[in-house]
């Protein structure tokens, strides 16, 4: 079984507070585990904080992170990761080169500075490795393989795929929809895409939000639900929910979105939330591979094949 784990679903800042508790108010953070296996981060927002709670802070810790660009809300947990505070720890960062000629130790060592910062990176004890990984490239980590797509956003961006176990995850957090009114999706989306068991996508906007913002790097909940229906995917999270949205807010587009998925054949659209494992197993032993255990407080959100657990309450804190 391979559990993705959602850590932080808020997109351009943490954002806290009692009207999004059951969604909650960290930023990007998702987490992709198998038992016996190094855990696959997706992003460093400030949801890894709570991710390292369930890790271990002894020095035994190790794991890849594939982050998808360097914007404040999906870089700014790392210092707050108590697991590579302690010596022996490994923590190798996948992203893409931000500009030609700044490498992605360089970015990172320029926002982990005074003043901006007190600690630098090297001066967290656990041993931090940062590898450049641009669009196209493909790595095997632990059993897994990780494909790069480069995917619009402003500056430079990856979406990731996942693919372990006979399952494959897709993970686009920021896209820019197209500003000329068509519905065109970009080659690197549709690859990442394409088939998947689950996408996790960027839908931060409302259509009046992007009438207002679009040239932000964003898109709409139908433009995702038109992305992985399009690609072949089975299941959408919508994710990167704007941070003015509201747990009421979130409700109402996700049962937009669920219309829409019926109509364009998804099997399964859910709303990322804090505290949410959805588990898959390879398609091969049964027709309807996931199941999903969530904060009872979302379980209404949750389709006909899910199955609800207790879980971590999403404080957003």
């Amino acid at each position: 079984m391979v559990n993705i784990t959602f850590w932080g679903v808020r997109g351009s800042t943490p954002c806290p507070c009692a009207d999004n508790q059951r969604y909650g108010g960290n930023t990007a953070c998702v987490s992709i585990e198998r038992p016996g296996h190094q855990p696959i981060i997706l992003d460093l927002g400030t949801g890894l904080r709570f991710f390292g709670e369930t890790q271990p802070t002894d020095g035994t810790f190790a794991a890849h992170a594939f982050v998808t660009h360097m914007h404040w809300d999906h870089v700014q947990g790392l210092p707050f990761f108590t697991p590579v505070l302690a010596p022996g720890a490994h923590l190798t960062v996948h992203a893409p080169r931000p500009s030609a000629g700044v490498s992605l130790a360089d970015a990172f060592s320029e926002f982990m500075r005074p003043p901006y910062f007190p600690v630098r990176v090297e001066q967290l004890h656990g041993h931090i490795e940062f590898v450049d990984f641009d669009d196209g490239e493909a790595v095997e980590v632990d059993g897994a393989t990780i494909r790069a797509w480069a995917v619009p956003h402003v500056g430079a961006t990856n979406g990731y795929r996942v693919e372990v176990d006979g399952v494959s995850i897709a993970y686009i957090s920021d896209h820019q929809q197209p500003t000329d009114g068509t519905d065109r999706i970009a080659e690197g989306a549709l690859a990442l895409c394409d088939g998947a068991d689950l996408v996790i996508h960027d839908a931060q906007f409302t259509h009046g939000d992007f009438a207002r913002k679009s040239d932000w790097g964003h898109c709409t909940v139908d433009y995702a639900v038109h992305v992985a229906a399009t690609a072949g995917a089975r299941r959408l999270a919508l994710f990167h929910h704007d941070p003015e949205r509201h747990d009421d807010a979130v409700d109402a587009l996700l049962r937009h979105a669920r219309v829409l998925g019926a109509e364009r054949g998804l099997e399964e659209v859910i709303a990322g939330a804090e505290g949410t494992t959805v588990a898959l197993a390879p398609r091969n032993p049964c027709p309807s591979n996931a199941v999903i255990s969530s904060p009872v407080h979302v379980g209404h959100a949750l389709g006909a094949m899910s199955e609800l657990a207790t879980g971590r309450a999403a404080t957003g804190s």
